[in-house]
């Protein structure tokens, strides 16, 4: 527990399926690319994701973000977030 929570409050955590870890995963190998945008696309080695729902929520709950700043609709590398790495880290842990 951190001091920001009170005894009892509930943690979120964010809702990953198995899509979406797929992504998470191949983002923390470096294979992935996002669009400068409110809504980013996601990219995985070069071809758009199918399914940009998934994509958009990874962005929106804080998992995957631009490792650069870029111009409107510009691709730039993506990458995890400490807490989209410490989901793929937990995966991990849990698979072995």
């Amino acid at each position: 527990m951190n001091r920001n929570e009170q005894p009892g409050t509930p943690v979120v955590r964010p809702l990953v399926n198995h899509r979406m870890l797929a992504m998470l995963r191949a983002v923390g190998a470096g294979r992935g690319q996002v669009s400068c945008s409110s809504e980013p696309d996601l990219f995985i080695d070069g071809l758009s994701c199918g399914d940009q729902f998934a994509a958009h929520a990874l962005a929106h709950q804080g998992l995957v973000r631009a490792a650069r700043p870029g111009l409107p609709g510009e691709l730039v590398p993506a990458v995890l977030t400490a807490d989209g790495q410490a989901i793929v880290t937990a995966q991990q842990h849990h698979a072995a």
